[in-house]
This record gives structure tokens, sequence and C-alpha cells, in this order.
């Protein structure tokens, strides 16, 4: 059987599980060799990792390459609809079957069907893919007559399925059926020297794909990327560094765009520390106050009852012509706010400038203007 890797269609598809560590480049081999081949395969690892890039490239080095590649999201097709989504039906079946469906089996057929959080499917269910699997037929609800499909069956999860076996959650039969072949994905955090290349592929990405300008990162800035700890894997590295290309001033991502974009407490001993470091600073200038979303907090500056100088503060202003003298100045009342929108973007200049709607250069000189520049250098 001749494998199409070769083709420029392959080449793409493996050229997408970018990265230079030793794992990246088992994956691509891994690829290749199994493309040719028309076993099931299971790939295994944590959510954000890149399966479903992994069961595409499969795919596309396939010699069923030029056929359907039908995504099916297994988490949410339960119940009474799995039969009808999977399998399709007639027209009449059941209340709202106003036309015959082929269902997702039939649409790739000839071509290949990755089933995607497998783990998560109800024991009944699996009982009906398992048979579809061994037989290769599928009947559409209302209908008795056996249809023959021939599909590629590539399948995925973030369980461990051996132990879902030994806790009677996953078919045993069907767990063998799937895993013919299987490859691993790792965590981000395990394959960190991919953090470079991930970051550049994903800023050229951003700017080809959604017109957002070409930016790329200074040397602190890929120091702090490689430092933190991923929970949420390379989904989590591409949605920080779109908010971080809206959020950077000019065509270079500093630290300070990043600052506060990951999620506090999660990213290992140095960014828990920065984190404990941010709400400490976020304390002495205001009152934190937890939200209803975990990790997220509230920063209402401190109201104190004057000013440097002796000026009350908008929280309590002069009480008459006679205190005229008290009354805060412009001056008063552009600091507090300057602190105020601190304390409430967690010292994150870059974001404080574009709340306050100002260039990042001005808020530079108004910070120290005010002696807050030493503060805010503190993130």
């Amino acid at each position: 059987m001749k494998s199409v890797a070769g083709t420029s269609r392959g080449n793409d598809a493996v050229q997408r599980i970018i990265g230079i560590s030793p794992w990246a480049d088992q994956v691509r081999r891994s690829i290749e060799l199994v493309a040719v081949h028309q076993s099931s395969v299971l790939i295994l690892g944590p959510s954000g990792t890149g399966k479903e890039l992994i069961a595409r490239a499969i795919h596309a080095c396939s010699t069923r390459s030029t056929k359907p590649f039908i995504p099916v999201d297994c988490a949410v097709t339960t119940g009474t609809l799995f039969a009808s989504h999977m399998f399709g039906h007639v027209k009449g079946s059941f209340t709202g079957a106003t036309s015959s469906t082929l269902g997702c089996f039939r649409a790739a057929d000839t071509g290949t069907i990755f089933l995607d959080e497998i783990g998560e499917m109800e024991l009944e269910l699996q009982a009906k893919l398992l048979r579809v699997l061994q037989q290769r037929v599928v009947v559409p609800v209302g209908s008795h007559h056996e249809l023959p499909v021939d599909v590629r069956v590539l399948a995925a999860t973030n369980r461990d399925l051996a132990s879902e076996v030994q806790e009677g959650r996953f078919r045993e039969d069907l767990f063998y059926r799937l895993n013919v072949v299987a490859i691993r994905t790792i965590p981000l955090r395990e394959r960190i020297e991919d953090v470079p290349v991930l970051a550049e592929r994903y800023l050229a990405e951003l700017a080809a794909r959604h017109g957002m300008p070409m930016c790329t990162l200074s040397t602190a800035s890929l120091d702090l990327l490689q430092q933190y700890t991923w929970p949420g894997n390379v989904r989590e590295l591409e949605n920080v560094l779109e908010r971080a290309v809206m959020f950077s001033s000019g065509d270079q991502i500093d630290p300070d765009a990043l600052s506060g974009l990951m999620t506090p407490g999660t990213g290992g001993e140095s960014s828990s520390v920065a984190a404990v470091g941010q709400m400490a600073m976020a304390a002495s200038r205001g009152i934190v106050s937890p939200t209803p979303l975990p990790g997220v907090y509230r920063v209402e500056p401190k109201m104190i009852s004057a000013a440097p100088g002796g000026a009350p503060t908008a929280a309590q202003p002069a009480a008459g012509p006679a205190e005229a003298d008290l009354w805060p100045t412009l001056a008063d009342v552009e600091r507090l706010h300057l602190e105020r929108t601190l304390t409430a973007t967690m010292q994150n200049k870059s974001l404080a400038a574009k709340m306050l709607g100002i260039d990042r250069s001005v808020l530079r000189r108004k910070l120290q203007r005010y002696g807050l520049d030493d503060a805010a250098e503190g993130e």
C-alpha cells in the first residue's frame, strides 16, 4: 500500500505538529508509520495537547486523504440522539424526522471518522459502537436494513482507559478494538523547549488568519513563557498569545503584556510567587475581595481621608466654600484614578493604558509624575 505522506497535503499536516523536542520528532515519525495502514489508532493525553491535530495528520498522510474526515465529539453525543447522529435515520422514524440522514459513519464512508473524547461515552452507547466496529455495518434508526460502511476509526481521550476498564466504566472489548495502535501526547510543561517555536508559529498565524499585528516576543517574555508550567497546555499558550497581542502597544510583546494573563497559582513555584506578590501589592493599595469566578478577585482602592498634601479624596469632598482650599485638585483626582486603574489591572501597564484610552508612553510619564512608576515596575 502506497503512502501519501510525501505529498504536499501529508507534509503540511505533519509539519503542523510543531516542536524540536524528542517527543515531537517521535510523534511525527509515528504518524507517517501508522498512516499507511488501516488499523484503529487511539490517541491518549491531556486536554489541549493537540490530539485532533494528530488525528488529522494521520488522515492527511493516509491513502484516504482525499476522502472525508468526520470528527465526532462523543461527550455531547448522548442518549437517544446517539444512534441517529452516528448511524442516521430514515424519514418518519420519529417525530420531527422529516427527511432521511446519513449519520456520521456513513458520511465518513471510504474516509476517516475521529471519535473525540471517547472516554466520556455511556456504557450503553459503547455497546452500539462496538457492534458497528466489529460488523462494519450500520442500521439507521427506523430501518431494519444493514448498510456496509468502510471507515478508518481514530479515537482520542484524556482519560486513562485501562483504569476506566478496571473500574467498569469502559468496555474492555471496545478498548481492545480501539487500542490497536496508541499514540500518547504529553503536557507542554514536559516539552518546554517547544514553546519558542510554538509561539512563533501562533503569532504568525494570528497575523495572517485574523489580521492582527505581527508581534514578536522579547527575550524577557520568552523566559517568562518557558518558566510557566501551562496547566492548559498548548491551547492555553494560544489563548495567552492572542490576548497578549491585543494588549501590546507595539510590535514586541513585553512581560507586562503577559502579566495577569496566565492563571495564578498554577505555574509552579516561580509563577505562584509572582501571583502572591501581585496579590500582596493589590491588597496594599486596595481592598481585595473574591468574585464568583475561581481565582478572580475584585480590587477596590482604599479611600483614604486625605490625599497627599492634605486634600481629601473624592470619597470625602470638602463640606463647603470655607474649606475650598482643601478641595482635591485635578492632579489629585488623576493620581487616584491612576492608582485605581493599576490595582484593577494588577499592575499590568499595557492593559491600564488600554482602559484609560492613552498610549503606554503617556501612561509611563504620568506614573513618573506622580511617583507611581516604582510601584508599577514591581509586577
